[in-house]
């Protein structure tokens, strides 16, 4: 297979990487915006921004320039775009005004997790009345997909994973989803091998949720170790949290099931659990008093939760769906609640059943 990859940050190189080393030998692009980080990556063979101490095999292609991607993209049996959210809406206008007339596209797939960003002062508060005035409160990726490139065969690749461990080769299962069998099973060709294993799911809508909630979910569970709750709080805070997901989920059209999958369960426990996530690491850095800012800083790299935490609650109060981690995690972000103050919040909500009963009418939760 021809694969571009566009995109050199992590996640990316390290897939550009695993397609590069599939036993198929496919022929890989890996495309970066800066020119500098690209031109370095050829020098040294090794993304010493992101991936550092991880060789890059000569056969893997890295290229920078517009006619580069252009070329790549026309010639490509799969197109990978490993931007954050936010870099999702151009490069999928640069894809479309790239497209050539007289041949299909081929397939895209996306590797980022999250709501695309709003620039708003709104508070987050019930929205009740602007239920289907989605473009105010942050879309998923395929719904900007929609918008931009409309009858594009596309998808996201999703489910536990830390780049660092798929790209020294670690053993990782990963979600395939989209609507359209094609592409499905163009990720599994290009991607499933001895240590990625991809299973294929066509319900986009769920494994793009549990991507995105989980890392404000993630914040909440570093900021409670953080705090040296204990581990009883974490499974509290985890399973709490995946309630919070399948019910925003379900509420868009989501097969709850999914959400016991790897792209919701899965990802969820990783995200949460595993300290080379920046998200919970954020959670740990303001438990230990950081302000948000100086947490940001020690990074390095996008954390998608601090980003998405309030797009979520905003869209979540649109669809009438409760999540009170979420929304604590909006108020320590925003700097109205301290950490403390934000765990104290969630143990002192009045007492709700925990599942909707099968004979009676559902019970809060």
């Amino acid at each position: 297979m021809k694969i571009a990859v566009a995109g050199a940050g992590a996640w990316g190189t390290a897939l550009a990487l695993a397609a590069c080393l599939h036993p198929a030998k496919h022929c890989v692009l890996l495309w970066a915006r800066d020119a500098v980080q690209a031109r370095a990556m050829q020098e040294q063979r090794e993304n010493a921004r992101y991936l550092p101490g991880i060789p890059l095999p000569d056969s893997l292609q890295i290229a920078s320039s517009a006619v580069a991607l252009q070329c790549a993209a026309q010639a490509a049996d799969l197109i990978v775009i490993a931007t954050p959210v936010a870099g999702l809406r151009p490069m999928l206008q640069t894809l479309h005004d790239m497209a050539a007339p007289d041949r299909p596209h081929p397939p895209v797939v996306w590797l980022c997790k999250g709501f695309e960003p709003v620039a708003t002062n709104q508070p987050v508060v019930q929205q009740h009345r602007q239920r289907h005035a989605t473009q105010r409160a942050g879309l998923l990726p395929h719904e900007i997909q929609q918008q931009i490139f409309p009858g594009l065969h596309a998808g996201a690749l999703s489910g536990p994973s830390f780049a660092q461990e798929v790209a020294c080769g670690q053993p990782t299962a990963l979600v395939a989803a989209s609507r359209h069998q094609n592409v499905r099973a163009a990720l599994v060709e290009a991607l499933h091998g001895p240590s990625l294993r991809i299973y294929a799911n066509d319900d986009l809508v769920g494994v793009e949720v549990g991507g995105a909630i989980k890392n404000v979910l993630a914040i909440a569970t570093g900021l409670a170790d953080g705090l040296h709750l204990g581990l009883n709080a974490r499974a509290a805070l985890v399973t709490r949290g995946l309630a919070e997901i399948a019910r925003f989920g379900v509420a868009l059209g989501a097969r709850f099931e999914t959400f016991m999958g790897l792209s919701g369960l899965g990802d969820l426990v990783l995200t949460t659990t595993g300290d080379l996530s920046r998200n919970r690491q954020v959670g740990l850095k303001l438990a230990a008093g950081l302000t948000l800012q100086q947490a940001i800083d020690s990074l390095g790299h996008v954390a998608e939760g601090v980003y998405s935490a309030r797009t979520i609650a905003r869209r979540a109060a649109q669809l009438g769906v409760e999540m009170p981690i979420t929304e604590c995690i909006v108020a320590l972000l925003a700097g109205h609640l301290k950490p403390a103050e934000a765990v104290a919040a969630l143990m002192g909500r009045d007492p709700k059943g925990e599942m909707p009963c099968s004979a009676e009418p559902p019970c809060p939760s």
